[in-house]
């Protein structure tokens, strides 16, 4: 005789579900890095969206004298400017993020529809602009290198000698290395099988391997391509004469440097719309301030025997 299925005597799990309140993330997205590059420039607000660069001309031609203990004549100098100067014109990353009002007012409730919305969105602005300020073909890192500032790998891949070579072309206080993360990998591999296995430093809570003491801070917007990709060695702040970014300051609605978000109004159809601004460029104050490691072969493994 078959037997009896086992008789429920409690409430289960799917129907006391009905009762309970689920706890909700804000949502979640893959895409969102923690940009180190901005973090790690100064900024400088700009007047009228305009930065004007002045640079010394045929700086060599300056006489200056050792004066000797007589009555020489001292030499007659002055100092040229470069005409025309150049000048960096702020650029914009615009959007207009829409919401129906229909569904902010009914579901807003733990997470603000519209706040999540722009919070999302601003993220995204913010990882186009770090993509900007490496790869843009009019004031982009890699565009405004000197000719004389770019140096190829060795072997192909980055070994500490390529490293210190980027290091004699900046070394007037370099700040740091900024490269694609396979690369730094790469160059880990390259100084296990060396035996000199590189110092770690904390900057903002993480940890981050170094080369003579300066950092290597990775980004996914440095180009990877078939496997190369580049190494950037950055000296950075205004008074050191080197890379800095520029931003508008004072917006209408400003949430952060440069960053605004404005209420547009609602349309016929009931759709909220906010238009949410980011105006940035970069500067290089001086040549060798910035130097590049080109060529780069993040694909590169070693066997290691051990006897």
């Amino acid at each position: 005789m078959a037997a009896e299925p086992e008789r429920q005597t409690a409430l289960g799990d799917a129907a006391a579900r009905q009762l309970a309140n689920a706890t909700k993330t804000t949502p979640q997205m893959k895409r969102i890095t923690p940009r180190w590059l901005t973090h790690l420039l100064q900024w400088v607000p700009v007047e009228a969206g305009i930065y004007r660069l002045n640079r010394v001309k045929d700086e060599g031609n300056v006489a200056v004298d050792c004066s000797g203990r007589d009555e020489r004549e001292l030499p007659q100098t002055f100092v040229d400017y470069q005409e025309p100067a150049r000048e960096y014109m702020l650029s914009a990353v615009n959007t207009v993020v829409e919401v129906h009002t229909r569904v902010s007012d009914l579901y807003s409730v733990p997470h603000s529809q519209i706040g999540e919305q722009l919070r999302l969105t601003i993220e995204i602005i913010k990882e186009r602009q770090e993509s900007e300020l490496i790869n843009n073909k009019e004031y982009g890192m890699l565009q405004n290198v000197a000719a004389d500032q770019r140096i190829k790998t060795r072997t192909g891949a980055p070994t500490p000698d390529d490293l210190d070579e980027l290091l004699l072309k900046v070394w007037k206080e370099p700040a740091f290395f900024l490269t694609h993360p396979a690369a730094i990998a790469a160059f880990g591999r390259e100084c296990t099988r060396r035996g000199v296995p590189p110092a770690t430093v904390s900057l903002f809570g993480s940890q981050f391997v170094t080369w003579r003491g300066i950092p290597l801070i990775p980004s996914d917007k440095v180009i990877l391509e078939n496997g190369k990709t580049t190494i950037l060695l950055i000296r950075t702040g205004e008074r050191r004469q080197g890379v800095i970014g520029l931003y508008q300051p004072n917006l209408p609605g400003q949430q952060s440097l440069g960053l605004s978000v404005r209420f547009k109004g609602i349309n016929d159809r009931a759709i909220a719309s906010y238009l949410v601004s980011l105006y940035c460029s970069l500067a290089v104050l001086t040549d060798d301030a910035l130097a590049v490691l080109d060529d780069v072969d993040t694909g590169k493994y070693h066997e290691y025997k051990w006897a």
